[in-house]
């Protein structure tokens, strides 16, 4: 597909910026694979506009899949200083529906709709940072972003970039990584594969993230702003020993899709009200549901065996977007709807609380 660039008098090209509100349409330019299992792919507004993004934020997808789009949240892997185009990238899950269609569908010319960027898993806006990049397997990509975009600037940073993976042949971004240490004078670069798994004079260190290991990879840890990205496992473990180690709680900083959802129960001796519960209607399920003026239609519908496609649980990346055939709901959302679309009647079910019955066409 071409990609339209306005032409000016003097011949240079004149490029809107991507607009959140009103742009959704993206026209993939480049599939490339990183390792055995992981592609990155490389996205362009058809109209050649300009994304303004922060590294570690993502954008989500509508992906065009049998009768339905399906909805999912790929991080911006590329720097935010190159903002003719954005790049994910994305390790194929045995019997993962998105990643599998990626990886075996996803061609230069495809056009594909998104919504983005959204999410605050940003570095901090100070003078020469001192960070600690942390991630584990696929979570590479949004701190990847970062650091790309911290070499892209130029400025002076102390930084240590530590990624975990199963082998040696899983580290994704390996050789960039390791040109990228030979240039930066502030990066310190650590890999710790679990396994030599293919790489069997791995000359390193091996095993999974422990305190022992961060305290010897990084002494001063407890100096260090940690962002950290990977499986819901591992960043548990990365929450608790950099805790250990003396990270301050504010200094310690996820990024996850899979929130959990939580519900606050009253305090001990707290006088509480009667709640009113209303009827909620899933119409394409025939299922009819009950929920509570305090609850939320989310976690009602999980815990009734609904099928609702979700991944923040905090209205941040819009993949539980419905429909509202009829009733109104309170939503407290964190930007994962735009304006046009509530205007639409769409809602985000995930921090919406009923305030009549409902009949939400899913």
């Amino acid at each position: 597909m071409d990609i339209d660039f306005a032409q000016k008098q003097d011949g240079s090209v004149s490029r809107d910026t991507w607009d959140p509100e009103h742009d959704d349409t993206l026209v993939c330019l480049d599939v490339h694979q990183e390792t055995h299992d992981v592609k990155s792919f490389t996205f362009a507004s058809p109209q050649g506009k300009r994304f303004s993004f922060d590294g570690g934020q993502y954008f989500l997808f509508d992906f065009p899949i049998g009768d339905d789009a399906e909805a999912r949240c790929y991080s911006i892997s590329s720097s935010p200083h190159r903002s003719n185009a954005f790049t994910v990238t994305v390790k194929r899950v045995v019997n993962g529906r998105i990643s599998n269609w990626l990886h075996d569908n996803m061609q230069s010319g495809m056009t594909v709709k998104a919504q983005g960027p959204l999410g605050y898993f940003v570095c901090p806006r100070v003078a020469a940072p001192k960070l600690l990049l942390l991630s584990g397997g696929s979570g590479i990509t949004p701190v990847m972003s970062i650091l790309r975009g911290l070499a892209d600037r130029c400025e002076p940073a102390d930084i240590v970039f530590l990624h975990a993976a199963r082998s040696p042949v899983d580290l994704i971004f390996r050789n960039e990584l390791s040109c990228l240490a030979a240039r930066m004078k502030g990066l310190r670069l650590q890999f710790l594969p679990e396994s030599v798994d293919g790489e069997p004079h791995w000359p390193g260190l091996t095993g999974r993230i422990s305190p022992e290991f961060l305290k010897l990879a990084v002494p001063d840890i407890a100096e260090r702003t940690v962002m950290c990205c990977g499986p819901a496992p591992f960043m548990a473990a990365a929450r608790s020993i950099t805790a250990q180690l003396g990270v301050p709680q504010g200094s310690y900083i996820e990024e996850s899709f899979d929130a959990a959802i939580i519900e606050e129960p009253a305090a001990i001796g707290e006088a509480t009200m009667p709640n009113k519960v209303f009827q909620v209607e899933f119409a394409k399920q025939s299922k009819k549901i009950a929920v509570a003026d305090d609850q939320t239609v989310l976690s009602c519908a999980k815990k009734s065996g609904v099928r609702l496609p979700s991944s923040c649980s905090n209205g941040v990346c819009g993949t539980c977007k419905s429909k509202l055939v009829s009733g109104a709901v309170d939503m407290n959302h964190n930007g994962g709807i735009r304006q046009r679309e509530i205007d639409a009647g769409l809602f985000l079910p995930c921090c919406s609380k009923p305030l009549s019955d409902l009949v939400i066409d899913r």
